[in-house]
């Protein structure tokens, strides 16, 4: 199973630092020793409301305490469902950090369903590309270790920082990502096996270096997010790029022709060439809503075409739930 990263979402790096500072600040102290015995009724009240037990427990969800963390699994287990539920929404939650620790305990517990959590993320409404494109590739490769994509992403921006100058203008930036990327990594695009599923999903794309334009944008985009680099995903009729609209004049990055630059004029030349009728709203940057269902009707299209309806049927439901979500009244 495939397709584009968890609910690791961090859309806001900054404020998942400021809430887990203020989870370890509130969590209370569970000594830390082979034979302490610890209950966790004396850090979460069973009097407390649920959503006071809740909080307390979330609180508790990065203590490094192997006591605690063992107290933690007893509890879990004993409530189940409602266990669960707070793990999964968690795991689908705006926090990067939060996150990756709910994951951690339902995958111990068993108590995982990547699809039904792809699902809760859809229906959220709070949308982050990175954690999308991996929970989406968690539907397909449910036991994907998330923490070694995010590790490679984050050595890739390393090295982009490593060769950066500053000052410098955010065309010089994405010139050295390009080099990054598409020189030294090797990237490309995958025009030999095109329609190949696997070239949409992020982790597979770091895996084998080859993707088709949306799936490498989405490279692209996490990259230079990383690097404080401000770009935007731009989903054309026929094609997908990058957009940088920093400058005075905007200009677009086509990561599937190894970050070639382009300007509004050879983008619409582009769309031409292509039987496509140009207008400036395809020059806008792309909801990451769309995005994340056009990678699903890209999916539906691929394992059509590979024969595998199962997945095709279940991308296809993805697309509707994004749509539904679309449809609902603010």
């Amino acid at each position: 199973m495939l397709e584009d990263d968890l609910a690791f979402s961090a859309a806001n790096p900054s404020s998942d630092m400021a809430q887990n500072k203020g989870m370890a600040a509130s969590r209370p102290h569970f000594p830390d020793c082979p034979g302490a015995r610890i209950s966790l009724p004396e850090a979460v009240d069973d009097q407390l409301p649920s959503p006071g037990r809740d909080a307390a427990l979330t609180g508790l969800l990065d203590d490094p305490s192997p006591a605690v963390r063992k107290a933690l699994l007893a509890h879990f287990a004993a409530e189940h469902d409602a266990a669960r539920r707070l793990l999964q929404g968690l795991a689908a939650g705006p926090n990067r950090v939060l996150a990756g620790h709910a994951r951690q305990y339902l995958d111990e517990l068993r108590f995982s369903d990547p699809v039904a959590e792809f699902r809760t993320f859809i229906r959220s409404l709070n949308y982050e590309l990175e954690t999308g494109a991996l929970l989406l590739s968690r539907t397909v490769y449910p036991n994907l270790d998330v923490a070694a994509c995010l590790g490679q992403l984050d050595g890739i921006a390393a090295r982009v920082r490593e060769l950066l100058l500053e000052p410098s203008t955010p065309r010089e930036k994405c010139r050295v990502l390009n080099r990054v990327l598409f020189h030294d990594c090797g990237f490309r695009g995958n025009v030999e096996h095109y329609t190949d599923p696997l070239n949409s999903f992020l982790p597979q794309v770091l895996a084998r270096r080859k993707g088709i334009p949306l799936s490498l944008s989405l490279l692209y985009l996490s990259i230079a997010r990383r690097i404080g680099l401000e770009l935007e995903p731009v989903g054309l009729p026929g094609h997908f790029m990058v957009g940088c609209y920093a400058d005075d004049s905007p200009f677009f990055i086509d990561p599937f022709e190894q970050g070639l630059f382009r300007s509004p004029e050879e983008v619409f030349a582009r769309l031409q060439a292509d039987q496509f009728t140009p207008k400036v709203s395809d020059l806008a940057p792309t909801p990451v809503r769309e995005v994340l269902c056009r990678c699903c009707r890209n999916l539906v299209q691929h394992y059509t075409a590979a024969g595998d309806a199962p997945h095709a049927r279940l991308f296809g439901s993805f697309v509707g739930e994004f749509e539904a979500v679309a449809a609902r009244p603010v």
